[in-house]
């Protein structure tokens, strides 16, 4: 497949973007390749600035669960544009679809836009702090919740440690507070509480962890946080940026019969614009300002595009849609988990709904971070490549996951089995 076009705009991006990017991930350099140039995107394929057409199992990352360039989406974006694309002023959209959020999310009294997922797990921790008046915090390991330096902190060894921070540029002082467990061990979250419980503000965790891969967690666990949360005062906060919207029978915390006490979302409520909004109830939510003492403000949240386009795509998300993501998933599940034991290929198929994820290794798909194939990067590469070459494009990088729409169909699902088929072949005959 020609890229000639994509890498001579990447050798040109060298020369004014850090990397040539402006998120490392699109870099390709975990896949060993250039980033590729893309001009224009239509339902679940995105053609490049060289031709090439590919069907799009990264949908922006998420946000995208109608596809590129929905008409319905589109058109709600243009006529709010003919408006005004911004206000700086309250105005009827955001009222639309802060109802339809908590439409979704029946926890949340009152509603806060923001215009990033990092934005909103950074103001709910902020809100958190303040509501309980306690600085410390209690993340898990694997678990990415955007570049808020308070939980950009990796793990050590041992049963729960104090974090260090994951970046220059981040003061110690900033993570002192942020403590750190394995996911799937209420043992060490116990202990925590034990030693620090007066001091916890909250528990911060994805539920469903995708960013590290698709670390499906037990119920138990989570049931087993919201009860130490509830004995110790802290707050328990689910950071369902990804996972928001993607489930027919509400939140991944409905799912598990979890009611956090406050919820950050972001990708699917922009429908492809940025937005991000956290909530919870009345007593949390009236701490912020200019009700309550803890402030947060943002000069382009509640932007009238971006509440046009999340409006539309939640309005978009009936019944209908979920059953045909669902379906297609039921699908790539049976028909790709074949091809791997066909070839004995040491990736299993790991999916929740329109989420899915090629978890590395021949056992158990992981659930925590320190469970996942240390040659996982290694493993996904040449699968990735290999895809890439045959029209279909799944995230360059091992621990990103894969994104069902309703744009979808079962011949883009078993396109995707039959290239794998024909990949993993290929492989076989020049290892």
């Amino acid at each position: 497949m020609n890229r000639s076009k994509s890498d001579a705009l990447h050798h040109e991006a060298l020369s004014h973007l850090v990397g040539g990017v402006n998120s490392p991930v699109r870099a390709f350099k975990s896949v060993h390749g250039n980033p590729i140039y893309f001009e224009k995107a239509s339902g679940a394929h995105v053609t490049d600035v060289d031709g090439n057409v590919l069907v799009d199992f990264v949908q922006s990352w998420g946000p995208l669960i109608h596809g590129h360039s929905h008409p319905q989406i589109i058109e709600a974006v243009h006529e709010k544009m003919l408006n005004g694309t911004s206000f700086g002023a309250p105005h009827l959209g955001e009222i639309e679809l802060a109802k339809r959020v908590k439409q979704r999310f029946d926890h949340m009294d009152k509603v806060r836009f923001v215009s990033s997922g990092t934005e909103a797990v950074m103001s709910a921790v902020r809100l958190a702090r303040g509501y309980t008046g306690r600085d410390m915090l209690v993340k898990f390991e694997g678990c990415y919740h955007g570049h808020v330096d308070a939980l950009m902190v990796s793990s050590g060894s041992g049963l729960a440690t104090f974090g260090i921070a994951s970046s220059p540029g981040i003061p110690q002082d900033t993570v002192a507070t942020t403590l750190i467990c394995p996911l799937d061990d209420l043992e060490a979250v116990e202990y925590l509480f034990k030693e620090h419980g007066d001091e916890i503000a909250a528990v911060v965790i994805e539920p469903l962890p995708a960013n590290n891969g698709l670390l499906v967690q037990r119920p138990e666990f989570l049931k087993g946080l919201r009860a130490l949360c509830d004995a110790h005062g802290a707050l328990l906060i689910f950071d369902e940026v990804i996972s928001g919207f993607r489930f027919k029978e509400g939140s991944y915390g409905d799912l598990c019969g979890v009611v956090p006490d406050l919820t950050a979302l972001g990708k699917v409520i922009g429908g492809g614009l940025p937005v991000g909004a956290y909530g919870a109830r009345h007593e949390i939510m009236e701490q912020l300002s200019p009700l309550g003492p803890v402030y947060q403000a943002g000069t382009l949240s509640g932007n009238p595009l971006a509440m046009a386009a999340g409006a539309t795509t939640l309005d978009l998300l009936d019944s209908g849609a979920y059953d045909h993501m669902e379906a297609l998933g039921a699908l790539l599940e049976e028909k790709m988990e074949a091809v791997l034991e066909k070839h004995g290929h040491p990736m299993r198929m790991v999916r929740m709904e329109s989420l899915f994820w090629f978890s590395p290794g021949n056992g158990q798909p992981a659930v925590r971070a320190d469970q996942i194939a240390k040659d996982a990067a290694g493993l996904y590469a040449d699968v990735h490549r290999a895809l890439l070459d045959r029209g279909y494009m799944l995230a360059p990088s091992a621990y990103e996951i894969g994104f069902l729409s309703t744009s979808h169909d079962t011949s883009h699902i078993l396109g995707l089995v039959a290239a794998m088929d024909d990949a993993l072949s290929e492989m076989e005959l020049t290892s």
